[in-house]
């Protein structure tokens, strides 16, 4: 039998393509041909990035890159093998003890990504006679670590602290048998920061609760993890509440620059998750570039305070302005400020032309977010100067015009 006459068994993926396609939901990746930073290169232009969560700047700090230039030099490109075969160096150590100093805890584990943090940590310290607590808009990485773990689990309604001690009361006093059997553990799960809408989850209410009921609290701080608490600690620091949050999920890829992820807790959670984790044990450990810029990243935070003043004075600035305009950004409260417009087509629409004015933000339509909350996501960033952020705000004003999005 010829290929010509052969089925293809994948054939109903070029029908998804097109039905997505008709609904001017598909999204092509822009390509990126410079450095990342405030003004990149995508797709042969020269644009203003709104897109990045290179919240600091430190993707192409000199600091950054001559750290990873030295570890290349001394040892080498890449790792060479999973950290518990031969490929765990002095450099991953002395990265895990710097991060677990900074985030005023025992311990530290990396893994690849944030993603693969969450992946790993749920389901190896959760199992059947477990329940894990999520807040309705967590991120997609704790959704999927949950599915991996044999525990139950319950949605409370998004930052409703009361809600969640309802949640609480009635697992305490049911059971995981309806009769009153105890739960070996109750996992609490929240972001810190929430990356589609930017708000900051009520950390001190949701701890609060939790030890009234005798609950663990984990926090994925990914977009906190830089940015908020003394010089970018995190939510937990933030609110005061070091030593009272379990496990402390945060990122190396946004506001630190670099790439991967970590787990912050006990020396015991650390130790079991270097046994059991399955995104730890079956990949490949972090090249020493990235250990060693991820290192010096720390260093930048806690030696450059400039940085974090400037991403602040710039995110009161943008928002101020973009609500001037009379655009729609929600609640947030951090440097992700969403420019609400509700229907995909116009959101991406929206963004098209923003590209053509110059400016580079990401539309964000359903399944990302339900179908009337498409928005345009936006993320200033310390690197942005006052001129860029003119013109930014200028694009926005001439598109949200044009397409009838803002009047006057």
């Amino acid at each position: 039998m010829g290929t010509a006459s052969r089925p293809n068994p994948l054939a109903f993926l070029d029908e998804e393509l097109a039905a997505l396609r008709e609904r001017h939901l598909y999204r092509p990746l822009r390509v990126m041909s410079s450095a990342q930073g405030p003004i990149v290169s995508l797709d042969g232009r020269r644009v203003i990035s709104l897109s990045s969560n290179d919240y600091l700047g430190l993707t192409h700090h000199p600091r950054m890159k001559r750290a990873a230039l030295e570890a290349v030099q001394q040892f080498g490109a890449g790792s060479g093998a999973v950290r518990t075969i031969a490929g765990t160096m002095t450099l991953h150590e002395e990265l895990e003890a710097d991060l677990a100093a900074f985030k005023h805890t025992e311990a530290v584990l990396t893994f690849q990504s944030g993603f693969t943090a969450n992946t790993g940590v749920i389901p190896t310290i959760t199992g059947e006679t477990d329940l894990i607590v999520s807040d309705e808009l967590n991120h997609a990485s704790i959704i999927d670590g949950m599915r991996l773990s044999k525990a139950p689990r319950k949605v409370f309604k998004h930052a409703d602290v009361e809600a969640l001690r309802e949640v609480l009361r009635e697992a305490t006093t049911k059971g995981r048998d309806g009769e009153g059997a105890p739960y070996r553990l109750i996992l609490v799960v929240t972001d810190g920061v929430f990356s589609m809408d930017g708000d900051i989850a009520p950390l001190p209410g949701i701890v609060a609760a939790a030890e009234e009921f005798g609950a663990a609290v984990m926090i994925d701080d990914a977009h906190a993890s830089g940015v908020l608490g003394e010089d970018g600690r995190g939510t937990v620091n933030h609110f005061g509440l070091d030593g009272r949050v379990a496990i402390q999920v945060g990122t190396l890829s946004k506001a630190v620059g670099v790439l991967g992820g970590y787990v912050a807790g006990s020396q015991a959670l650390r130790d079991i998750l270097i046994q059991r984790a399955r995104p730890f044990l079956f990949s490949t450990s972090h090249p020493p570039a990235v250990a060693a810029a991820c290192r010096e990243a720390i260093r930048i935070m806690q030696e450059e305070p400039e940085l974090h003043e400037r991403l602040w004075a710039n995110t009161r600035r943008f928002k101020a302005e973009l609500a001037r305009l009379g655009f729609n950004i929600g609640t947030s409260e951090t440097p992700i400020t969403p420019v609400l417009l509700g229907d995909s087509e116009l959101t991406i629409r929206f963004s098209n032309r923003l590209f053509d004015e110059g400016v580079f933000g990401t539309s964000v339509v359903f399944p990302t977010v339900a179908l009337d909350r498409a928005r345009i996501r936006t993320i200033v960033t310390a690197a942005h100067t006052e001129e860029l952020l003119d013109r930014a705000l200028g694009a926005f004003d001439t598109v949200g015009r044009e397409l009838g999005v803002i009047s006057g």
